[in-house]
């Protein structure tokens, strides 16, 4: 698969259109000179390993940052990120929901192969991922990493799930699936921020919170390489920014009454604007953790990987896709994602390649020298040779599957069952927003992609 294929939707959306529509708003860093397609750097300069930040953010939509294409939101700082690396067009999360994207990330496996990554997401203290399942930060950390998560795991609970427990050195953050912003109170009703395995008492604005600590962990002296995995709940349902602790407080007695789920939810509150300044804050919180890597001298040697663990929901801005966050529609698994490595990959570049969660782990083990557990074998196709050296990625099949839906892409070709059965067909590069159904045009390639979806299907473990 060429690194720049046949794209007319990306072409005008993730490329020149993007640009124009920065530049008519004013982000001034993303936006001249324009981007250009993918070239791998001629000659990099020499270095040692490269230090790791992997920042997730949590329900942000493909198009929810100015860099691509959002008309009211203004995001800065990841413009600037994107302006310094690579912006992917075609970048998908690992499923639809919180935690199965964060086992294929963690695992670099599809979630259906571990027994928690079934659940979606994961909702009660019985589920979680097997401390003894390789993880991206067990195995670099036999490659001599320092490993640290800061934020949300959602991978499971206490007493037997714990990111300390799967080769993360240090913990900060909420175990649960979402959390009320100032009280901490989280997914299963009782108070959700810890260091390591103890509770951690601090009632101020989380994603405030969180920033300070990663700003701490970039600044310290490291005398190893290190990987960071900041998760954000930002801009996460409860729709609050630091000014709504009052809301906030609403919310919290909710839980404290029992309805948890309803609390968290906030199906009477939030609305585009209260969206926007959660995600503005989420871009000044990222501002602040980059800043701080700039001070401390690594930046240069750092990888620094931005996505999201799923697409957007209510009021995120996802024009032109269909679906959201829970739909294998592209709307639902298409996330923003950049990549910045000053010292090997050069700026203001664009790629069309699809690539998704699972990708990252493979590639960010190469670049660090970790090698995967041969037990455990990735699903995930390393991107190093195509980042470092302009190798081409080989022809695969990206493959999604999730209870209501099921879904595959080859090249510019999707595969999508509905939650009702129905098989469609879709031209992602002359309809990305999955309108023009193929299926009885083209019902030989139909049957092809549905055939080798129940291929991958028939190696991983049965829903319960």
């Amino acid at each position: 698969m060429s690194g720049i294929s046949r794209r007319t939707f990306t072409g005008l959306v993730g490329g020149g259109a993007v640009t124009a529509v920065a530049r008519a708003e004013g982000t001034a860093e993303a936006a001249a000179p324009a981007e250009r397609p993918f070239r791998a750097r001629a000659h990099a300069r020499p270095g040692g390993r490269p230090n790791i930040l992997f920042v997730f953010a949590d329900d942000l939509g493909w198009a929810d940052l100015s860099a691509y294409g959002s008309p009211h939101i203004r995001t800065p700082n990841l413009d600037r990120l994107a302006a310094q690396g690579v912006r992917f067009t075609d970048a998908y999360s690992g499923s639809a929901t919180c935690s199965p994207t964060r086992f294929s990330l963690y695992t670099g496996r599809f979630p259906g192969r571990t027994r928690g990554g079934l659940a979606e997401p994961i909702a009660s203290r019985s589920q979680g991922l097997e401390p003894n399942h390789p993880t991206l930060a067990s195995l670099l950390k036999k490659a001599g990493y320092a490993t640290a998560l800061i934020g949300k795991w959602h991978c499971g609970w206490l007493p037997d799930y714990s990111p300390t427990r799967s080769g993360w050195d240090e913990f900060f953050g909420n175990f649960g699936g979402a959390l009320e912003y100032f009280s901490k109170l989280g997914q299963l009703g009782d108070y959700d921020l810890y260091e390591g395995d103890a509770t951690y008492q601090d009632l101020r604005y989380y994603t405030t919170v969180l920033t300070e600590r990663a700003v701490e962990y970039v600044g310290r002296r490291h005398e190893r390489p290190w990987l960071l995995n900041l998760n954000f709940t930002t801009p996460h349902w409860p729709w609050l920014t630091e000014d709504d602790a009052e809301t906030g407080a609403e919310i919290a007695a909710k839980i404290r009454d029992g309805d948890v789920l309803g609390a968290l939810l906030h199906t009477d509150g939030g609305s585009v604007e209260k969206y926007t300044e959660m995600v503005q804050s989420l871009d000044a919180a990222v501002g602040r953790v980059l800043a701080a890597l700039r001070r401390s001298g690594q930046e240069e040697n750092t990888v620094v990987v931005f996505s999201s663990d799923n697409g957007g929901e209510r009021f995120s801005y996802q024009w032109p896709l269909s679906g959201e966050k829970s739909s294998l529609l592209e709307g639902g698994i298409r996330v923003p994602t950049i990549v910045r490595w000053p010292d090997r990959i050069d700026g203001r570049q664009v790629s069309h390649v699809p690539v998704y969660t699972p990708d990252w782990t493979a590639t960010l083990l190469e670049l660090a020298g970790g090698r995967p557990d041969p037990a455990y074998p990735l699903d995930g196709h390393s991107l190093a040779g195509y980042l470092l050296h302009g190798k081409e990625v080989p022809e695969r099949d990206l493959f999604w599957r999730v209870r209501g839906n099921r879904a595959l892409r080859r090249g510019d070709f999707k595969y999508y069952r509905d939650a009702d059965g129905g098989d469609h067909l879709f031209d992602l590069a002359a309809d990305a927003r999955e309108q023009a159904d193929l299926a009885h045009d083209r019902p030989r390639l139909l049957a092809e992609l549905k055939a080798a979806w129940e291929k991958v299907d028939a190696t991983l473990l049965p829903y319960e």
